[in-house]
């Protein structure tokens, strides 16, 4: 067996091994003046910029019937954007590329067509980027940075799509298609996309990037040419290479999972990164309190009234924002609070009082309580349902 033994300027040493079997296997360099590996690109941690790109993670749960607006559904980090393109059903599939080490995948399920896509409409799949996660591109500058898209794709509807990046911070875009070729099978696709030496990215927790599937899109996006170099953006340059609609049709899916983006020309294996740490990182952006056990109690307080209580609930990551208050039907909560044996009374409204990226106090308000008065402790509790949630919300 034959091997070749690079020897550094100490005792050190690397040892290149032919493979102990028969066939050709190619080692590919980088292009131009690239580098394999260097030790400023090894062992660095996070490579992955995509949060979620295995599709592990859905706080909102796994599935979501009859949408026709955007919205984030199922998979966090994974945005929708609607117009005009059908209905459609979003769940957290089991349906994986095999032997890849992925368990899920993210699907988008057609189930009212649109055949006939107006000029303004599309169907998006995006995923968002915070500008202060993005300084190491060295976008604006001469050393600006190539990033490669790594993905797997599986679909019913062959044909060319298109994905952009679009700086939203400077009004810049750059486009790559890619082809579906076999119907229904598992296809890994990978684009490069050039350095931009025009525009620094802002360095603050906005959205500065977003990263776009064009899956659907009527005439205002598909008449100009695939911006494959960075430009200004052209409304009509940010579909032009798409050449399917999978709206037309209630047969119509798509199953994507394994998403990468990483720096550099090569696209190197997936980064399996821990349950926890995907999901620490995804709690930056949205945050589900309830919907695991009946009578679940998600916050403590005081009464202050006898309608109303001030309720903390400690965040479980800090938030990249102050978040939205959202939450199931009024109905699905209780409060308790002590008495002879024990009291409760019925959420009529809840808002938010008080709150930061770490922490939020909660209002709620309840009909005429005599009993509760002010001062009294509290519990927040989900009434008999494993439906009742409260979520906050920091997304991009």
């Amino acid at each position: 067996m034959s091997s070749i033994v690079i020897q550094g300027d100490t005792s050190g040493s690397i040892t290149v091994e032919a493979p102990s079997v028969a066939g050709t296997h190619t080692l590919t360099l980088p292009k131009a003046t690239g580098n394999i590996a260097t030790d400023a690109t090894v062992g660095l941690g996070t490579k992955n910029l995509i949060i979620n790109g295995n599709m592990q993670i859905a706080q909102r749960g796994t599935s979501a019937t009859g949408k026709t607006t955007s919205g984030y559904y199922t998979c966090d980090r994974w945005y929708n954007v609607f117009s005009g393109a059908g209905t459609w059903t979003f769940t957290q599939d089991t349906d994986v590329p095999t032997g890849q080490g992925f368990a899920n995948s993210l699907k988008m399920n057609c189930t009212t067509a649109n055949a006939s896509i107006a000029a303004a409409d599309s169907f998006q799949l995006h995923h968002r980027f915070e500008g202060q996660n993005l300084q190491h591109l060295k976008k604006g500058t001469s050393s600006a940075e190539s990033v490669t898209l790594s993905f797997w794709v599986k679909s019913n509807k062959t044909g060319t799509y298109q994905i952009n990046l679009d700086d939203r911070d400077n009004t810049r875009i750059i486009g790559k298609t890619y082809s579906i070729d076999t119907a229904d099978t598992w296809e890994k696709k990978t684009l490069t996309f050039a350095g931009d030496t025009t525009g620094a990215f802002d360095n603050d927790n906005n959205n500065s990037l977003r990263l776009i599937w064009w899956l659907a899109a009527g005439s205002n996006y598909t008449t100009g040419s695939v911006p494959t170099s960075w430009e200004a953006t052209d409304t009509t340059d940010i579909a032009a290479g798409l050449t399917v609609n999978l709206a037309d049709s209630t047969s119509n899916y798509l199953n994507i999972t394994g998403v990468q983006l990483e720096v550099g020309e090569n696209a190197t294996p997936f980064e399996h990164r821990m349950y926890s740490q995907e999901l620490a990182m995804c709690q930056r952006y949205f945050q589900s309190f309830g919907g695991s056990n009946v009578a679940e109690t998600v916050g403590q307080g005081t009464s202050f009234s006898t309608t109303n209580t001030y309720v903390l609930i400690h965040l479980l990551q800090t938030m990249r924002s102050v978040p939205s208050l959202g939450y199931s039907a009024v109905g699905d909560w209780r409060l308790h609070y002590p008495g002879v044996t024990g009291q409760e009374a019925t959420v009529m409204a809840i808002s938010t009082n008080d709150s930061n990226n770490t922490k939020v106090i909660v209002n709620t308000t309840t009909a005429t309580v005599a009993s509760m008065g002010g001062g009294k402790c509290i519990q927040l509790t989900a009434d008999s349902t494993i439906s009742a949630r409260l979520t906050f919300s920091a997304e991009l």
